[in-house]
């Protein structure tokens, strides 16, 4: 069992920045794969960013390449986001995921692959 603590979130005024945290305590000594995900209000979960345990592959959404970037530290089992230029329609709830992946160059994009989530933290940007 892996617990994901995901923190950071908070209200923002459009073109800022803000980086989510992502802690992973319990069963860490695997080799797991991981990303980030959004849901705004009515919609439905979507792919962020989502990078392999080496950390030497990543993949972005079109919506935040270029301004959002992945990361992790796996001596600290902590997986971040950097998120910059912020938009209005970045507004959502984030969620961290985690999957044991034998590959540890592996990167998973869809949600139904992912077998550990954390509670989510709340962005906001305003315009």
């Amino acid at each position: 069992q892996v617990q994901l603590v995901e923190s950071g979130g908070q209200v923002v005024q459009a073109g800022g920045s803000l980086r989510l945290s992502c802690a992973a305590s319990g069963h860490t000594f695997g080799s797991y794969a991981m990303g980030w995900f959004r849901q705004a209000p009515g919609k439905e979960r979507e792919f962020v960013a989502a990078i392999s345990y080496s950390g030497g592959k990543t993949i972005y959404a079109d919506s935040v390449k270029g301004r959002f970037t992945i990361s992790r530290d796996n001596a600290k089992s902590t997986m971040y986001l950097q998120m910059n230029a912020l938009k209005p329609e970045d507004t959502a709830v984030y969620y961290c995921a985690a999957v044991l992946k034998w590959d540890t160059t592996s990167v998973v994009v869809t949600t139904h692959d992912y077998n550990y989530w954390g509670q989510g933290t709340q962005v906001t940007v305003s315009s």
